[in-house]
């Protein structure tokens, strides 16, 4: 991956995070549905989660790995390779269905788990980009 292209991405993905962080409740039983704080944390965690979903289904093209059937699968192939630690790999994937679920079933999602998400997700966001980063791709 160009390395101005990578960047360009970290750098999106930490603006969302910042979003993400400005607009948490501390709580978790503060984030109501259909509100401007839940719509802002869960749209900008999904954004942050799709950009490392797509440096991990481009890194996965890159190093020869071929597309990945599913967003997962682009982050356990990356540990398989090393690029990644698996049990960070094992955490992006289930990131990544979090991604599924804010894309195709919205009203359903559980707000506890968001919080989760939005409090403990974004180191491991930045640790996969400390990663791709620190590889030759």
């Amino acid at each position: 991956m160009d390395r101005l292209v990578f960047a360009e991405r970290a750098a999106s993905v930490e603006r969302h995070l910042r979003r993400v962080r400005d607009r948490l409740p501390e709580h978790a039983e503060d984030l109501h549905p259909m509100t401007d704080a839940t719509d802002a944390v869960v749209l900008h965690l999904w954004q942050a989660v799709q950009i490392v979903i797509d440096i991990a289904t481009s890194v996965c093209v890159k190093r020869g790995l071929g597309v990945p059937a599913t967003y997962g699968d682009a982050f356990l192939a990356l540990a398989s390779e090393g690029i990644l630690p698996s049990e960070l790999a094992s955490r992006l994937a289930k990131a990544a269905g979090f991604r599924n679920l804010v894309v195709h079933a919205y009203a359903e999602i559980d707000l506890t788990r968001v919080h989760d998400a939005a409090l403990n997700g974004p180191q491991d966001l930045r640790e996969f980009l400390r990663s791709i980063r620190d590889t030759r791709v």
